[in-house]
């Protein structure tokens, strides 16, 4: 099936909720994004800045895990890259404040 087309953000992000039902995907998501943080912190703080070739295999890496074994579907990253980074930090931020349950 094809990969609907966006015109921006704002009509990608529901379609992006869409492909994040399952909890335990949603979880994997916010624990890479706050790994990648956490990455990012430690790299400047203490100059090692070699630390942040990581952030993709931390950020990815935990989110493809639960594409692919929890919500067994296709990460929107290969369709549609911005605006699911962008997604992640979206709904990163919807899950802190509680407007997304995790």
């Amino acid at each position: 099936m094809p990969s609907p087309k966006f015109n921006s953000f704002k009509a990608f992000y529901p379609y992006y909720l869409t492909e994040h039902r399952n909890i335990t995907c949603r979880r994997l998501h916010f624990i890479g994004s706050t790994l990648v943080l956490f990455v990012i912190g430690v790299a400047v703080l203490k100059s090692q800045y070699p630390l942040l070739w990581l952030l993709p295999v931390i950020g990815y890496g935990f989110a493809w895990v639960g594409h692919f074994f929890f919500e067994k579907n296709r990460p929107a990253t290969f369709k549609h890259p911005f605006y699911s980074l962008w997604g992640d930090w979206v709904m990163f931020k919807d899950m802190l404040i509680g407007k997304i349950k995790w």
